[in-house]
């Protein structure tokens, strides 16, 4: 059964899309900027008209692909998507017996196990390597999760998302390789692909770095953004807790979190003078009440919501008394959040829960903490997808390759 949009069949599609794109031409962009001359009416004072139209511009297309699905085709797990100067393979899926522990048992209920999926390189302008040359000596890797609510885009680099890549390599110089795996995304309509499904995908994706390409586990970055870097972080925590499993490889180097949906519960909603509400104006997520809801259910799946409530892996940040969460043994991590994005209530949360495990610092010498903060006072939710997002856009990536060269 295909997923059902309410103008999803024509004609009324072709009539909807007509209608959005005259509405926000000669009525929408008008009415934004007339609202948008006084700065006391702005979403934040600080921003300029241009940035106020950009964030309603997207938050409108958002909108649109809610009511008639994605406007342009996105790849999935089932096919390599062949594009000329992108590397492309099919990854190999993990061994069972790499499978353990809690994971085995959630993999069992959701009815999911390890299959191949494919994975896309990108690869620094005009280097001297392929995406299957062996590692040169201090090269560090990217093992990077797109994100879009488990539901939404592709690890493909032409994808949205995939700005992220090509930018950390620009700026990070022991970086000249991102390696981007198709995980399986969730559904409800039909039911498909619940956690751990994603969870299965990122570590098959971690172990063909390994033992196919040769990279040590020290110098794999594994990144992701938003509900991507909700999958590195779930990652990390499986390789930090079954760490002891003679054929499973050691943690990463680093963890890079960007924009990370860190609750998957409703622990953050309702919070006093709170970001979900405080800050719907000003981050183009919208309502996360209502844009996030069906995506929990579909990521939930059989476990149910009561797993985004109580589960170390799905919620670190979750408020509910029932959750137990620590991050001893978790890596050097760069955690990045905008000021202005719904999310940053549960952002800090996470935040400070890492810092009371392992500290705040660079992690880089003895006794130093291995948790490195970096809020950008007006950045909305993902802003490090969009380069137009200046100068938050270019500071947190030259911050962030800073951090990497200290390793």
């Amino acid at each position: 059964m295909p997923v059902i949009y309410k103008y999803g069949a024509q004609p009324w599609k072709a009539l909807f899309i007509t209608y959005a794109i005259l509405t926000t031409l000669f009525v929408r962009i008008p009415l934004w900027t007339l609202l948008a001359i006084p700065r006391t009416l702005r979403p934040r004072r600080s921003w300029d008209i241009r940035r106020v139209l950009l964030v309603k511009l997207i938050r409108t297309v958002s909108e649109v692909e809610e009511n008639i699905g994605r406007i342009i085709f996105s790849p999935d797990h089932r096919a390599l998507k062949i594009t000329p100067g992108v590397p492309a393979v099919w990854i190999p899926p993990v061994r069972s017996s790499l499978v353990v522990g809690n994971l085995a048992e959630w993999a069992q209920r959701a009815g999911v196990e390890p299959i191949k999926i494919p994975g896309y390189w990108t690869i620094q302008e005009g280097a001297n390597i392929t995406h299957t040359s062996r590692p040169e000596r201090g090269e560090k890797v990217v093992l990077s999760f797109h994100g879009g609510s488990y539901t939404r885009f592709s690890a493909h680099p032409t994808e949205i998302p995939g700005v992220i890549g090509r930018y950390l390599i620009k700026h990070a110089d022991s970086v000249r390789r991102v390696f981007a795996p198709e995980y399986r995304l969730s559904s409800t309509q039909p039911d498909a692909h619940p956690f751990p499904t994603a969870l299965l995908d990122a570590l098959t994706a971690y172990v063909f770095l390994i033992n196919e390409i040769g990279f040590d586990p020290s110098d794999i970055i594994v990144e992701g953004d938003s509900a991507g870097a909700n999958l590195a972080y779930a990652l990390t925590r499986y390789l930090v807790e079954y760490s002891w499993t003679p054929e499973l490889p050691a943690p990463p180097g680093a963890l890079l979190l960007l924009s990370p949906w860190a609750d998957l519960s409703d622990s953050h909603d309702h919070l006093e003078n709170g970001s979900v509400s405080k800050n719907i104006a000003s981050d183009v997520l919208g309502d996360p009440t209502e844009k996030l809801k069906d995506p929990v259910k579909a990521f939930t799946g059989p476990h149910g919501l009561e797993a985004a409530k109580n589960n170390p892996y799905i919620s670190p940040a979750s408020l509910y008394p029932s959750l137990v969460v620590n991050f001893k043994g978790f890596p050097r991590t760069f955690i990045v959040a905008g000021g202005a994005e719904v999310l940053i209530d549960q952002i800090r949360t996470l935040r400070d829960r890492m810092i009371k495990d392992l500290g705040e610092g660079n992690g880089v010498s003895e006794g130093d903490g291995m948790v490195r903060y970096y809020e950008a006072p007006d950045g909305f939710h993902d802003y490090m997808v969009f380069p137009w997002h200046k100068p938050e856009f270019t500071d947190t990536y030259k911050a962030i390759a800073e951090w990497i060269s200290l390793a």
